[in-house]
């Protein structure tokens, strides 16, 4: 029997998704609740496994037995988490392996006040940007690309391409949001576009120098690593759904 579980959380004081000794992360939150519930441990597989800091408005994963009704297990949730959905799912469903996309939204704070209410869920960038630049950059993340430029050098990831379905800005009002879809993704890497796109829109590079980058350069080739806050895990995709 497999359950499979749609959740949303605040990542402000989380270490992350996966379960680390010692820290407090959203995987060790929903397995012991699970595991009060079934009185058994129960691991769980996570579609997108995010960093410290890091939000999810429509995660999704699964595990290897009964599904429970959400009130019961938001009930021993803490606050910022919660689950939208519990499900049965087919015996051989795995929300990692069976993802086919997932889909990530970094927000920007545009004006020249700080933001309160979004503080801990958006960048707040007073300063000039071109966003001309900022969409045209977008552009040319579609399609497979090497991101080795935007990924931490010393990383555990051994593939560096990504197929990029979709990539674009959009404003709402004040907020200027990056929105983008991959089969996969790798540790920071959309927090790099982002802050690299940043740097572009600043004038510190051109967009035919951002669009090089996307052809295997090195780590240090690229701009900094946006804050975490401003990025949460959206949606993820199944063929089947």
């Amino acid at each position: 029997m497999i359950t499979r579980l749609a959740l949303e959380y605040d990542g402000t004081d989380f270490a992350g998704w996966a379960r680390q000794p010692g820290r407090r992360t959203v995987q060790a939150e929903l397995e012991h609740a699970i595991a009060t519930i079934l009185r058994e441990d129960v691991p769980v597989t996570v579609a997108g496994r995010t960093d410290r800091g890091v939000h999810a408005w429509g995660q999704v994963c699964s595990y290897p037995a009964e599904a429970l009704d959400p009130v019961r297990l938001n009930a021993l949730l803490p606050r910022d988490v919660a689950v939208l959905d519990s499900a049965p799912a087919p015996a051989d469903f795995d929300a990692r392996r069976d993802a086919s996309s997932r889909t990530y939204c970094y927000r920007i704070v545009r004006r020249r006040a700080r933001p309160v209410r979004e503080r801990t869920t958006a960048l707040w960038v007073p300063g000039r940007l071109d966003e001309a630049v900022l969409h045209a950059c977008a552009a040319h993340l579609v399609g497979t690309r090497d991101f080795t430029a935007f990924t931490p050098s010393e990383t555990m990831h051994t593939r560096f391409t990504r197929d990029v379905l979709a990539a674009r800005w959009e404003r709402d009002g004040d907020v200027l949001a990056f929105w983008i879809e991959a089969d996969s993704f790798m540790r920071h890497m959309n927090r790099v576009l982002v802050g690299t796109m940043l740097e572009a829109a600043r004038g510190v590079h051109t967009v035919e120098a951002f669009a090089a980058l996307l052809e295997g350069a090195p780590r240090s080739a690229a701009g900094a690593t946006a804050p975490p806050h401003g990025l949460a895990l959206a949606s993820v995709a199944f063929e089947d759904a």
